[in-house]
């Protein structure tokens, strides 16, 4: 599907974008992969990585602008939405801006592609807009509504939306193991409750699942990846294990522990080998057999969250994935 197309990626230059695009080109070998994002700095430093590559471009330009949306998908075939205004206590304090991008941005998008005639759109969510405590996680479930209904805006013969959602990407910009890691000679590491749990998941493991709902969605979908689930206090024990850990209290709109699946859900939701598929509501489509395929509806009353994760990391196989990636942690 993915061969010889043109893709688009909004917010290209963060984490994802840079796991997102290597693969994709060893794997598909697209025509052209276009890096849609507002940072010029941030696309200088990426473009040096793709030096004499022409299949990787580079456009300047914001979500917020949807006439600059629409000349950049000038012949795309397929769209990666993965800008976001995401660090939690930055949206707490700046709830505007937050709404601009994330919800905003979304609607500018959605009319985008389906003016454009994209085919194909993947939207990143996170565990956040599960049953939102905060600013970010309700913005992207506004973002996750609107790229549900996109598909019944789109009509039968148009764009394909669908969105994928997982927790903490391990070693990513802002996250914990790179601030762990940076501040460990201190001797000392924050730690907001000592019950805290997060659910885990490798930036390679996210760019998978992104490939799979291009495979797989007939629209609407929501994919939910089954992760592995660990106590904070475990993870800085890996990271820093002679530091000494200090309790310093939950943030603004931090959650103890995280959900990527409510129970109010569970009853579209069903289950696969290797994730959960949350089917929308509108239209009867989460009764879809095209949808479903072979999923098993979950049980009543389900809810995935950290917690209650039946699959945990140990501290070996976090030791383990920082020795092989400690090069390049914090650093895409």
């Amino acid at each position: 599907m993915l061969s010889n197309s043109t893709i688009l990626i909004t917010g290209g230059t963060g984490s994802f974008g840079n796991t997102f695009v290597p693969m994709t080109l060893a794997k598909y070998n697209p025509k052209k992969i276009i890096i849609f994002s507002r940072d010029e700095m941030k696309q200088w430093e990426m473009a040096k990585k793709f030096i004499g590559d022409d299949r990787v471009r580079f456009f300047i330009g914001d979500v917020r602008d949807k006439d600059r949306l629409y000349r950049a998908l000038d012949g795309v075939d397929y769209v990666v939405h993965a800008a976001a205004t995401k660090i939690v206590p930055t949206a707490e304090y700046n709830p505007f801006e937050c709404v601009k991008t994330n919800i905003n941005g979304a609607m500018n998008l959605i009319d985008a592609c389906i003016d454009k005639k994209v085919k194909g759109v993947v939207a990143l969510s996170t565990d956040k807009a599960s049953s939102p405590i905060n600013l970010y996680g309700a913005t992207k479930l506004a973002s996750d509504k609107l790229f549900v209904a996109g598909n019944h805006y789109a009509g039968s013969e148009g764009t394909r939306f669908s969105v994928v959602r997982y927790g903490n990407v391990m070693g990513s910009r802002g996250s914990v193991i790179p601030f762990f890691m940076s501040i460990k000679d201190s001797g000392v590491l924050p730690i907001t409750d000592e019950r805290m749990t997060r659910f885990m998941i490798s930036l390679e493991d996210g760019v998978k699942l992104v490939w799979h709902a291009f495979k797989d969605m007939e629209g609407g979908e929501i994919y939910v990846k089954k992760i592995p689930s660990m106590k904070v206090t475990d993870l800085a024990d890996v990271v820093a294990p002679d530091a000494t850990q200090k309790v310093v209290g939950i943030r603004p709109g931090e959650k103890l522990h995280e959900q990527m699946i409510g129970e109010e859900d569970a009853f579209f939701t069903y289950e696969y080998p290797e994730h959960y598929k949350i089917l929308p509501q509108i239209n009867n489509w989460d009764k879809d057999a095209n949808r479903i395929k072979d999923g098993k509806r979950v049980p009543e009353g389900f809810v995935y969250s950290s917690d209650n994760n039946p699959e945990w990391m140990s501290a070996e196989e976090l030791q383990e994935w920082i020795d092989i990636n400690r090069e390049k942690i914090g650093n895409i």
